[in-house]
């Protein structure tokens, strides 16, 4: 199956888009769930504020979100940064720069996964995204998974796990081998300093057995917010020549009755909503 969803859905800026003028901003997950299939949840992500301090989701969201969607719907949920951090940011300047002592943590994620029960039917995919580790963070490749593989070995295994890095460098046979070896999806990340999806998918498309997450991301945030003004409506920096790679992508993937997860963000082209509507044009679907 292709889900087509965005990164979030709190956006007041789609009226006229997903919701129309009447809709309450506490109806927009209801209503956005009758036009899409899944939504990336990134707010948990946010979640080491200190080595006493991690903050959890609560049962009450859960409810209200699991009473918005329907069964079919499927959310792909950012996995805490308490627990993909090494270290801790250096915002957080009590311990900034300090080893982060959750990460990896078997124990916090259980935790994680016990506030999401009333909507754990209804989960697409967890997602594992991993900052640039350079070598004061990481020691290498090799260490990376040594570590990652000791953790997934101790994860339940009813829930599909997705990963996501940001070393460019890490991008090679090894690790392509080592997803397919630990059972693990790959996130294709369309953005930042990686490499063009196109580019990766073409080296290592053999490994590809398992469900995939595509990420639309735009390279330079802090431009198209600009741009924007906050107001995401507009195409403002249209990317044609990628989405055509991307639809490539989508059949191939599609053709080996792999499931795909196509999580748009506003930040790619200025709305994603708009964004969606034009991959889905390119590959000759109607619009959800």
């Amino acid at each position: 199956m292709i889900r087509f969803g965005t990164c979030s859905w709190k956006y007041e800026s789609w009226r006229g888009t997903v919701y129309d003028d009447l809709t309450r901003s506490e109806d927009f997950l209801r209503v956005y769930a009758r036009k899409y299939t899944t939504v990336e949840v990134d707010q948990w992500f946010w979640s080491l504020f200190g080595e006493d301090k991690v903050v959890l989701p609560g049962a009450d969201i859960m409810q209200e979100y699991a009473a918005s969607v329907p069964d079919d719907f499927r959310f792909t949920i950012k996995v805490p940064n308490s627990i993909t951090l090494t270290h801790f940011y250096r915002s957080v300047k009590k311990y900034a720069g300090q080893r982060n002592p959750y990460f990896l943590s078997n124990k916090l994620f259980e935790q994680f996964l016990k506030t999401l029960e009333p909507i754990g039917d209804r989960i697409g995919m967890f997602m594992f995204q991993f900052e640039y580790l350079n070598k004061q963070k990481m020691a290498s490749q090799k260490k990376f998974q040594e570590e990652l593989a000791g953790f997934i070995s101790r994860c339940p295994r009813e829930f599909p796990y997705a990963v996501e890095i940001r070393n460019p460098n890490y991008l090679n046979g090894a690790w392509f081998k080592f997803l397919q070896e630990n059972k693990l999806s790959k996130v294709f990340l369309q953005g930042y300093y990686m490499p063009p999806i196109m580019t990766v998918f073409k080296r290592f498309r053999q490994f590809i057995e398992r469900p995939v997450v595509i990420r639309l991301h735009g390279p330079d945030r802090s431009d198209i917010e600009e741009k924007s003004r906050g107001i995401w409506n507009k195409i403002l920096e249209p990317k044609d020549d990628e989405l055509a790679d991307i639809t490539k992508i989508i059949r191939e993937l599609h053709s080996k009755n792999l499931d795909v997860y196509v999580n748009v963000n506003n930040h790619y082209e200025g709305s994603a909503p708009l964004t969606i509507r034009k991959i889905q044009a390119l590959m000759g679907f109607a619009p959800e």
